[in-house]
């Protein structure tokens, strides 16, 4: 029987109708702009977060690279969560490529950084310090939708004391529909409205939307013409992508009001494990669920689980993704192999 993927939403492959639209896409050469599918693409998410340009880029690392490259330059410093993905899990490429000094904050259960941390990390304008020039937000983190009105008051932190902001928002749509979810309303409209406080925003395609590559960094076509700069030196130039475009143009037309599945199959599995003894299960907010063992049952849980057939990530804690090549049966059937073995 096939495993159950939960590791992550970056393990998802195109549907038939994805690939068939890949397939007829009209394409050109990226590289001198004369893509027109990407070139649609570009416009397209732009347009619907409300930027003026956008560029498409094969990973969300690269974007956000390109992103915290552009908006800060050597010795420069950006002010970033000490769990945030963009400090934690790149690489450390803004250090290494960019020159650009992190400070890193701790972070609140919420994926929210203290605004009187932040401020009190703000560096002065003296020869001794770097240049605090970005505040990079997540959003989701963790699977946690970061409060609007704390990305409200913390923009106007970043403005009163002259900060850019960038967001990364690798789950920018998982965020947007939770809080539909929540508030009512339309995602794309919540989305828009999130995406308004920053300076620049980094989407993901190839994790809930489902494409199975490329992310786009969206901002001013002053930021963005930046960005492309640096996107050609990173090695980010492709040729014929539009082939890769047209499956981000399907995800956007086909897969953001389905996240809401994924959401529900998320709760799902939280409220089945949430009685288990030695198991903690922190209520999840969008398609990510932690599970928190105690040390007897932590010990080669993920192989025993792998053995059965649920693949997922951690060790004391472990990480489950929902997702669209996760149906509501295998999410039953992973719900019986976790209780079962945990």
């Amino acid at each position: 029987m096939k495993p159950i993927d939960l590791r992550s939403d970056t393990v998802t492959k195109p549907t038939p109708a994805m690939r068939a639209a890949m397939a007829v896409a009209e394409v050109g050469d990226d590289v001198y702009g004369d893509d027109p599918t990407v070139n649609a693409l570009q416009e397209r998410i732009a347009a619907m977060l409300g930027f003026e340009a956008a560029l498409f880029v094969p990973s969300g690392t690269m974007s956000n690279l390109c992103a915290l490259m552009s908006h800060c330059g050597r010795g420069d410093e950006y002010i970033v969560g000490q769990m945030a993905h963009t400090y934690r899990w790149e690489g450390g490429g803004a250090a290494v490529l960019g020159s650009i000094q992190p400070q890193p904050l701790a972070q609140q259960p919420d994926g929210s950084i203290p605004l009187a941390e932040i401020e009190a990390a703000i560096k002065p304008d003296d020869v001794h310090y770097a240049r605090s020039r970005l505040l990079a937000l997540e959003n989701t983190w963790g699977g946690q939708v970061l409060p609007l009105p704390y990305i409200e008051s913390a923009t106007a932190l970043a403005r009163r004391r002259g900060l850019a902001m960038h967001l990364d928002g690798a789950r920018l749509f998982n965020a947007a529909v939770a809080t539909a979810q929540a508030a009512g309303g339309d995602a794309r409209s919540h989305a828009r409205t999130i995406a308004g406080h920053f300076d620049s925003v980094s989407v993901c395609f190839s994790k809930g939307l489902g494409a199975p590559v490329g992310s786009a960094l969206c901002g001013s076509q002053d930021f963005i013409a930046r960005a492309h700069r640096w996107r050609k030196m990173a090695g980010g130039g492709m040729r014929q992508a539009g082939v890769l475009a047209a499956a981000a143009l399907h995800a956007l037309d086909h897969h953001v009001d389905r996240l809401d599945e994924d959401h529900a199959h998320a709760r799902a599995l939280a409220e089945a494990l949430q009685d288990l003894p030695g198991v903690t299960v922190l209520p999840p907010q969008s398609n990510i669920v932690f599970v928190d063992l105690a040390p007897p049952k932590a010990a080669g849980a993920v192989e025993r689980l792998r053995a059965a057939g649920v693949l997922c990530s951690g060790s004391v804690r472990l990480r489950l993704v929902t997702h669209l090549d996760v149906s509501a049966a295998d999410i039953q059937r992973a719900i019986a192999v976790l209780r079962a073995t945990l």
